[in-house]
């Protein structure tokens, strides 16, 4: 995992100063936007290849992964607390398990509630909500509610905002 990498999330992550740990994760992750806040115990994994955008919020104890590609998380987004978003998993189809990747992007405005899990590949629309304790499997349509495992569509959000 790397030094730095370890000594983040073992030791920064858990300094109780917002100021002081979004300073370290500045240096260490590809992009943290304007008034974005990042709480205690956020675990990193190859911070270069993760971007976080303008006024998001990541809860505490989320995972983000950047191993097996680009984790982009736009504008304006709501993570929740204990959610995991990985861009690298185990091929089930292969009998040495190998791994494999894939970029994963959340647009702006989304909502992501409690203890969700995202694979990798997934593209979250704007504006889209997923509930909590469910397994993004595949793409969210925009303004799309949606809950499960795998994660289906239950509803649309309807607002003039977005």
């Amino acid at each position: 995992m790397g030094l730095l990498n370890w000594l983040y999330n073992k030791v920064l992550a858990r300094i109780p100063f917002h100021a002081i740990r979004l300073f370290f994760l500045r240096l260490r992750v590809g992009r943290i936007g304007k008034d974005s806040a990042i709480l205690l115990n956020v675990e990193f994994r190859i911070h270069k290849n993760i971007s976080i955008g303008d006024h998001t919020i990541i809860n505490s104890r989320v995972l983000l992964d950047g191993r097996g590609g680009k984790l982009t998380i736009g504008n304006n987004v709501d993570i929740a607390q204990e959610t995991n978003i990985w861009t690298l998993q185990h091929d089930v189809q292969d009998d040495y398990h190998s791994s494999t990747g894939g970029d994963v992007e959340i647009a702006d405005y989304v909502w992501v509630a409690s203890r969700v899990t995202i694979l990798p590949g997934v593209k979250i629309g704007r504006g889209a909500v997923v509930a909590c304790n469910s397994v993004v499997t595949r793409d969210v349509e925009p303004m799309t509610i949606v809950a499960g495992i795998p994660a289906k569509k239950i509803g649309e959000r309807k607002s003039g905002v977005y």
